[in-house]
């Protein structure tokens, strides 16, 4: 029951942390494996492109079967569905950490990307269904925060783990937050099914989305590689592309019963956001990936001190992004929108400091705090301006769509990274430096698509 006053239901507490442990599998994954690269690489004899697979076999997954997690949540009931991922993402992670061999630890990462693919979205849309008013505002933006927080501290846990333990044991934290949120979710969310029970799931167009991302992924990362762009590179990236066009025919012609109803794009606001999704996590996932990979291998660092090297981007989200998705629900998220990616771009331009010699406090911490401030700014008011675009029934597409535009940004930027992190020393340097300038190009098209798109008004249903 949903109390009038401060539109939140009984339980409120423990419903957002059901929701927060579970989401917090996909965030800490995402992040805490980049610090394991070197480490896994060097176990498995793996090279560059090797390494791209690593992260782009759990990208994979989850950028295409997010649409069809979220809109499986408005069908078949999102406690359901993110029950189910989560046990599939446990499984799957134990499965990562006894892989006795490459082939079969890129098998478990895929696992866990389709696990993520189907909880994510919906423990966002179990939050934008419950709370209503200032409190979903403040909800997302607690939801947002403890991700980022996630994210940030999963690289430094991971470290540790790794230079004490190795490697295998960075997947085995994701069992106990995994083990914990399934209970709470069988006690305390009410199982509801949101959608058309008549429409059947969108199979082609999810088939359609992963052909796409994967042949595209393929083609990027052997072109960026050592290989360069040779024929089976364009070829395959082309027939991703054609199998994109497809997927966006199916989409128009399956309508309301789409994966991804091409008509949320209508709202102009919607499409701004998802523009500014892509630009700024592509820029985000680059970072996640080269920073602490250059600091280990270039600069002479630990795994503990590449991951430590994150943790200001930690706190400074979990104090700011609450207060921030509450602001942005009073007064429109047009203003922070367009203010946090210009001091993200910002905090990029600092990062080109980093050398071999990089200091801590003096190349990297700047920027690092300057980046900070400026997702804190957007990170609460993005997701709480895609939850209020569009009405209640599809709040599992538009939440599954914007994270999947989110991780699908980062995957091809992992997929464009192939020549910097197969490059050493001074080449490894300069390689780094052209990544986080356009990584600032980046992040000021994105300001910009939020000052040019988006309304400064958001109500709770489709424009």
């Amino acid at each position: 029951m949903m109390s009038p006053k401060t539109g939140q239901p009984r339980h409120a507490a423990l419903i957002l942390l059901t929701t927060i442990l579970a989401s917090s599998l996909s965030f800490i994954d995402g992040s805490v494996v980049n610090v394991g690269l070197p480490a896994i690489g060097a176990s498995f004899a793996a090279g560059a492109a090797d390494l791209q697979w690593i992260i782009n076999a759990y990208l994979l997954p989850l950028g295409a079967l997010l649409l069809l997690g979220g809109a499986a949540g408005d069908r078949f009931g999102r406690q359901r569905l993110l029950v189910v991922g989560t046990a599939l993402f446990a499984v799957a992670s134990l499965a990562c950490a006894l892989a006795p061999s490459l082939f079969w630890l890129l098998a478990g990462r895929a696992a866990q990307g389709v696990g993520a693919a189907i909880l994510l979205p919906n423990s966002l849309a179990i939050l934008g269904s419950t709370f209503s008013g200032e409190a979903k505002g403040r909800s997302v933006g607690i939801w947002a925060a403890a991700g980022a927080v996630m994210g940030a501290l999963g690289p430094v846990l991971g470290g540790w783990l790794i230079d004490t333990i190795g490697w295998r044991s960075i997947f085995l934290i994701n069992l106990p937050p995994a083990l914990g949120a399934i209970g709470l979710a069988l006690v305390y969310i009410r199982d509801t099914a949101c959608g058309p029970q008549t429409s059947a799931l969108d199979v082609p167009g999810g088939l359609l989305a992963t052909g796409s991302l994967g042949a595209m992924t393929w083609g990027l990362t052997i072109g960026t590689g050592p290989a360069g762009w040779t024929m089976a590179a364009i070829m395959t990236t082309v027939a991703g592309a054609i199998l994109a066009g497809a997927f966006l025919y199916v989409e128009k012609a399956r309508g309301n019963s789409a994966m991804m109803p091409l008509a949320l794009f209508g709202s102009r606001t919607f499409a701004g956001l998802t523009l500014l999704t892509l630009l700024l996590y592509g820029a985000l996932g680059a970072l996640m990936v080269l920073v602490p990979y250059v600091l280990i291998t270039a600069a002479g660092y630990s795994g503990t001190g590449a991951g430590a090297a994150l943790l200001p981007f930690a706190a400074l989200l979990a104090v700011a992004s609450p207060v921030m998705g509450s602001v942005a629900e009073k007064t429109g998220p047009r203003l922070p929108l367009t203010i946090g990616p210009l001091l993200v771009a910002a905090g990029f331009a600092l990062l080109l400091r980093i050398d071999e010699q990089a200091g801590y406090w003096t190349d990297v911490f700047p920027g690092i705090l300057v980046l900070a401030i400026g997702m804190a700014g957007a990170v609460a008011p993005l997701t709480t301006a895609v939850l209020s675009s569009v009405d209640d029934a599809h709040t599992g597409s538009a939440s599954g769509l914007n994270s999947a535009v989110a991780r699908t940004a980062g995957m091809i930027a992992t997929a464009l990274l192939g020549g910097v992190l197969g490059a050493s020393g001074h080449d490894l340097i300069a390689g780094f430096r052209v990544a986080m300038s356009l990584c600032a190009g980046a992040c000021i098209l994105a300001s910009a698509s939020a000052f040019c798109l988006v309304s400064t008004r958001m109500a709770n249903r489709m424009e």
